[in-house]
């Protein structure tokens, strides 16, 4: 089995498109009967398992109806739930801004000006 974030994103969408067709099989559905529950199209489905892209939603609503969806919680992680976030040392950041100070000291020069 390969490691995902030793790969390039192509072989990632082929990699794990690869591991929800065995899910799939495993649990046992057919292609059609993963296109009903996941309320997706056959062709969808048949894509998909081909490693072509067919979408983020697309995606969690087939991982849902293969009850694989408790995974996606550490796909990424809730920042509010981080221990330096609760122990209240640290805020979530609303977004970030660059200082004023930071830029006026590299400040530009010709080359003849060395």
């Amino acid at each position: 089995m390969a490691k995902l974030s030793k790969m390039q994103e192509r072989a990632i969408l082929v990699e794990l498109s690869k591991r929800i067709k065995d899910s799939r099989l495993l649990y046992p559905m057919t292609q059609s009967e993963l296109a009903d529950k996941a309320l997706v199209s056959l062709g969808t489905i048949k894509r998909f398992e081909k490693g072509e892209d067919i979408g983020f939603l697309n995606v969690i609503k087939i991982l849902t109806a293969l009850d694989l969806n408790d995974g996606l919680e550490q796909l990424v992680p809730d920042q509010e739930n981080r221990p330096s976030v609760r122990a209240g040392n640290r805020k979530i950041k609303k977004r970030v801004r660059k200082s004023e100070k930071s830029s006026q000291d590299t400040k530009w020069i010709w080359g003849d000006e060395r």
